[in-house]
């Protein structure tokens, strides 16, 4: 059973994340700030964060820093009123995994959490399987049934990004931000990469990557229809 911290300091909020979670099977913890979130994570194994920002003593950015820079990979949604580009690129900046703006889709906030708790899944076990190919992480290789190659470090990272959720849709903007960091926020930087794995990967059997027009793009299992874009 998974372990959720609901780090919100409106009281309401934390009672209805915890009853949403609870009826669906998740243990939940809560806490008001991020210094009774540090508290908690001491004396509890926690499989997720659940983070809002603006909190009394020690904020969402702050405690996300804090958790990053001492080296902890726990899988963090934020959640939060704040909607400005500049506060999304703040949060991923500090090292957040997903986020949500208030008022949340309950579905919606289920299927990410499900979503990110698989990703960190993958994450630790350094290797992701799609049918017969495999992506092992630590040495940016791709075994498939016509052999193994070795990616670019970001031609790797963007394809395991999407196959770490097939069917899933990512924007330019979501990927450009996991995969370069605002390094580089050129559409053509992102849409040369892709069109590298498509060519790299067009005679696979399991996997291709769809384009979703005038959103992003998105893995698709060759064993499932794919949609019609």
């Amino acid at each position: 059973m998974f372990k959720i911290l609901i780090v919100e300091d409106n009281e309401n909020l934390q009672k209805l994340y915890s009853a949403i979670l609870r009826s669906n099977g998740y243990t939940t913890l809560t806490a008001s700030n991020g210094e009774e979130a540090l508290k908690v994570l001491e004396k509890n194994h926690v499989d997720l964060m659940i983070l809002d920002v603006m909190m009394p003593v020690m904020n969402g950015y702050e405690l996300t820093d804090v958790l990053r820079q001492g080296g902890s990979e726990l899988p963090i949604l934020m959640i939060t009123a704040k909607s400005a580009r500049e506060d999304k690129r703040e949060a991923f900046l500090v090292g957040i995994d997903d986020y949500m703006t208030k008022p949340v889709d309950e579905e919606e906030m289920l299927l990410r959490i499900k979503a990110l708790l698989r990703r960190s899944k993958i994450v630790s076990e350094r290797k992701l399987e799609i049918g017969s190919t495999v992506l092992h992480y630590d040495s940016l290789t791709v075994d498939d049934a016509s052999g193994s190659v070795t990616l670019p470090k970001k031609e790797f990272y963007l394809l395991y990004k999407l196959l770490s959720y097939p069917g899933q849709i990512f924007t330019k903007f979501q990927l450009l931000d996991e995969i370069w960091g605002f390094e580089n926020e050129s559409d053509n930087t992102l849409n040369v990469h892709i069109n590298r794995l498509r060519n790299r990967f067009e005679n696979n059997a399991d996997f291709e990557i769809v384009t979703v027009r005038g959103i992003g793009f998105k893995a698709v299992k060759k064993s499932a229809a794919p949609d019609n874009e």
